[in-house]
């Protein structure tokens, strides 16, 4: 096991905590909703050989704090720039799974001068439609009613596989232990953010960096279409979907998405 060093930064009005594993080229991986750098911790050991890998915790995420209002794309592109300054990364690829990948969205069009390529794994570019942005609203408000286990156990079979439920248990558990290291306040509040996000299908044909887009054979919130709209619309892009996986695919297979992405870096 290799040793992961923790560090917490300012970031606006909260502090974001951030880990940082292994030596060598940097990496910048983002975690999903409602998750946190454990997500990653699998696939990082593995890159951690020959990359040094950095996990933040993004805003009302694991450790980090929420701050006031709705977690914004905006603000949480600003929290990832400032955990590149303190970890004093320069350019750098980056990774980010679902809302990772929105982040990565707004980051491109705020500070693409620090970004050599992307990895988009389980997103999509697409803004909310109007009956998704309502989901999103009504589950804000449910959860600072009722509580936030009722929503974390509905999450499972939309962001876990088929394969992996019904054979890694210890998956299963491990994702709802992630998921509950958060408020009602910070779900909700990170749900209005995203609810908030801008399309970003625009922004695709702008991204002149490598880029890989990966997605799960059983991903079923964003999945393969969503998948081929980025790739056909960010030049030069290629495509790897991961077997057995959902929307959590590097989580439900680590080997494989740190194979995919090892592969991707090498490259660079």
């Amino acid at each position: 096991m290799l040793q992961i060093a923790i560090r917490p930064v300012k970031s606006g009005d909260v502090e974001i905590v951030y880990r940082v594993l292994g030596e060598g080229t940097p990496v910048v991986l983002l975690h999903p909703f409602p998750a946190n750098h454990e997500f990653w911790l699998p696939v990082a050991q593995a890159l951690a050989t020959r990359y040094r890998v950095v996990l933040p915790d993004l805003r009302g995420h694991g450790e980090s704090g929420l701050g006031d209002g709705p977690a914004t794309m905006e603000k949480h592109a600003g929290d990832v720039a400032r955990v590149m300054d303190d970890a004093d990364l320069g350019r750098t690829p980056l990774v980010g799974v679902s809302i990772g990948g929105y982040v990565l969205f707004e980051l491109w069009r705020r500070h693409r001068g620090r970004v050599t390529a992307l990895g988009f794994c389980n997103t999509k570019a697409p803004a909310d439609s109007a009956e998704a942005r309502a989901g999103r609203l009504q589950a804000a408000a449910d959860v600072l009613e009722r509580g936030t286990e009722p929503f974390f156990e509905s999450m499972i079979p939309r962001l876990l596989g088929k394969t992996t439920r019904e054979t890694r248990p210890d998956l299963v558990e491990g994702a709802l232990r992630m998921m509950r290291k958060m408020s009602p306040e910070d779900v909700a509040q990170v749900q209005r953010g995203m609810a908030e996000r801008p399309d970003s299908v625009e922004t695709l044909k702008a991204i002149n960096v490598p880029t890989l887009v990966v997605t799960g054979d059983e991903d079923i919130l964003t999945g393969l279409n969503e998948a081929e709209l980025m790739r056909q619309h960010i030049p030069g892009s290629q495509l790897r979907v991961i077997p057995k996986a959902g929307h959590y695919s590097p989580w439900e297979q680590p080997e494989e998405a740190g194979r995919v992405l090892r592969q991707f870096l090498e490259r660079l």
